[in-house]
């Protein structure tokens, strides 16, 4: 009989809630922090129900809209913003970041770059979840997204700000693949 070696679809497993959280991960500046908003929402399946066993990651810039280059996003500080964050969702799909708004990149708009590590996923899926947009506001990224690109736009709420993802269905949410990286 000849033995196989384990692939990676029979190695993976929902572990992300037991290695990966660390303190204050998901609290890139204390609540009460002048210009602290939350980004949360939920993390959904193909059926619409909420996926307890997601981990997602944020990266973004700060308020003046500089990608920032500290040490220190895994031992917070409670001062140091390092524009990274790390959220396990709870038992409904939901997670919260309490972060800072985002300022424009450049010439671009201003987002959040989500990734999210969930049960099946071989990958890691990569999104944008964009500030409410001003009227005829749009990059190549949501132009390329067309009819679709209002699952990459957060919803504005009076703390901040809500942004659900969809992992499959009619609402799936626009991933993005970046080059050299295989497809989920």
């Amino acid at each position: 009989m000849t033995r196989l070696a384990p692939t990676p679809g029979q190695t993976v497993g929902p572990f992300f809630h037991y290695a990966l959280p660390y303190p204050g991960d998901a609290d890139l500046v204390l609540a009460g922090a002048p210009g602290a908003v939350r980004l949360h929402g939920t993390v959904r399946d193909g059926a619409g129900a909420g996926v307890p066993d997601a981990l997602l990651e944020l990266w973004q810039a700060d308020p003046a809209g500089t990608v920032v280059q500290r040490a220190g996003s895994l031992h917070r500080d409670g001062w140091t913003f390092t524009g990274f964050g790390r959220c396990a969702t709870d038992r409904t799909g939901r997670y919260s970041f309490t972060t800072l708004t985002p300022g424009a990149v450049g010439d671009g708009l201003p987002f959040f770059a989500v990734t999210v590590f969930a049960r099946g996923l071989l990958h890691r899926l990569s999104t944008r979840a964009y500030l409410p947009l001003a009227d005829g506001a749009t990059d190549a990224l949501l132009t390329a997204a067309g009819a679709r690109a209002g699952t990459l736009v957060a919803a504005a709420e009076a703390d901040g700000y809500r942004f659900d993802v969809h992992l499959q269905g009619p609402e799936e949410t626009v991933f993005l693949q970046a080059p050299g990286e295989t497809p989920s």
